[in-house]
């Protein structure tokens, strides 16, 4: 009985289902929930708009550093409604891509990349000029003012800083111990001696477990880069008016010198462009490596310490500065990346940047703060790369820098593989010299 009245009561649900005045209700209802869902989509499209959506390449490495700069992004995303930035890792190879990007109308609206890069970047007309921002910029007094002369090329700036730092001599103080060294060196021919004395044959075949020190093999910007303080500290130089200027007395010392460690047995080669690698360091089959504090080797758990380059006639060492370009995009674009290139700058990025990489902060403020003190009493080798930066030099911004740099390195790899330091850098000159005014 219970279920024939039921069956009664569906089938006049459906006969009411069909009538016209149920079928009129229930378009209604239908219609009501478009009408609803529309406005909320032409709403969420509105809000939509009004945020600026800017993308941000970068190639920073490590990854852990990486995950550092990402983390700061999504903070900044966090606090600006307006503006979302979404940073893209760009592998290698980088400028190729870059300059693709470029040349096909659609670049990112941030670059972070090699300031050595500027003039390249200048000539292309992809980046703008910031020096009219940065006279109204308020935070300009906290930022360090030799970081800016870096940026400049033609009376014009043409990044920021993301970070700052420069280079030193890791060393291993118990293979120093194990020596008998006691006193760092401080000029070349001591760094020389130091080497021969941390150059150990354990079992006589004329292949040393351990060396004095490792050298980047390969003509690529990390050799470059590293060979520069040698080159400083010489008082060479390789542009002069905007040109090359390789055959100079400096420039033929310093590369003689790394010859010099190489001929006396004390220096190892690392494995092709790879340089900056620290297995060897960390494995104790190396004593000394050239390198800056942003090195996986300040993280271990290996022993440590840092000393200044040595010098020759000067005290001398290179900067080793990150920075960022503001791309040519659309006025309402550039302004939006203008407000993150603030951020960039600010103490609190700067300070939580900087412990979190190894990097310097190039806001003033932030290497004073509390924080930053507290992070270096942790990290005392950060002063050696402190007191380095009044006498720490730069590579050239200069149009054709990168011609430049891959003869440079060139000449220097050939040295390193047994050609004269003078011969290497005077073919490398003259190949410059045939194409330099067609860069």
């Amino acid at each position: 009985m219970k279920v024939t009245l039921f069956q009664s009561q569906i089938q006049n649900f459906y006969r009411q289902l069909t009538s016209s005045t149920w079928r009129l209700w229930l378009i209604g209802i239908i219609l009501s929930i478009f009408f609803i869902l529309l406005y909320g989509c032409q709403g969420t499209a509105q809000n939509n708009e009004r945020i600026i959506h800017l993308n941000l390449w970068q190639s920073i490495n490590p990854p852990a550093n990486r995950d550092v700069f990402d983390k700061l992004v999504d903070k900044f995303n966090q606090t600006h409604t307006d503006i979302q930035v979404e940073s893209i890792f760009v592998g290698q190879p980088q400028l190729p891509k870059i300059l693709t990007a470029v040349v096909g109308n659609a670049p990112p609206d941030i670059l972070s990349f090699d300031p050595q890069l500027t003039g390249q970047f200048m000539e292309l007309g992809a980046i703008r000029p910031l020096e009219e921002w940065l006279e109204k910029f308020p935070l300009k007094s906290e930022i360090s003012p030799n970081l800016w002369e870096e940026l400049k090329l033609d009376g014009h700036l043409w990044s920021i800083p993301l970070s700052t730092s420069n280079v030193g001599i890791f060393y291993r103080p118990k293979l120093f111990q194990a020596a008998g060294i006691t006193q760092i060196p401080k000029t070349w021919e001591e760094l020389r001696e130091v080497a021969k004395k941390l150059t150990i044959d354990r079992n006589g075949d004329n292949r040393p477990e351990q060396y004095g020190i490792l050298l980047p093999l390969g003509k690529g910007e990390w050799t470059v880069f590293t060979w520069f303080p040698f080159l400083l500290s010489a008082g060479g130089e390789i542009v002069t008016n905007n040109r090359p200027n390789l055959t100079n007395p400096g420039a033929i010392a310093a590369l003689q010198f790394w010859q010099d460690l190489l001929k006396d047995g004390s220096a190892t080669l690392s494995s092709p462009e790879r340089g900056y690698e620290e297995d060897a360091f960390i494995a104790g089959r190396v004593a000394m490596q050239i390198t800056g504090p942003w090195t996986y080797i300040m993280k271990s758990n290996v022993d440590f310490n840092v000393f200044p380059i040595p010098a020759s006639v000067k005290p001398a060492t290179v900067t080793g500065t990150g920075n960022i370009y503001l791309m040519k995009t659309t006025p309402a674009r550039e302004q939006a990346a203008l407000k993150f290139l603030e951020y960039v700058l600010s103490e609190k990025f700067q300070t939580e940047w900087s412990i979190g990489t190894g990097f310097l902060p190039v806001n003033l403020k932030s290497a004073q703060s509390q924080a930053y003190q507290e992070f270096l009493q942790q990290k005392p080798v950060l002063k050696v790369f402190i007191d380095q930066m009044p006498v720490a030099g730069s590579r050239p911004i200069i149009p054709g820098y990168t011609r430049l740099s891959d003869s440079l390195g060139r000449a220097i790899e050939a040295t390193l593989m047994g050609e004269s330091s003078q011969k290497a850098l005077k073919t490398a000159q003259e190949r410059l010299e045939l194409i330099w005014d067609d860069k």
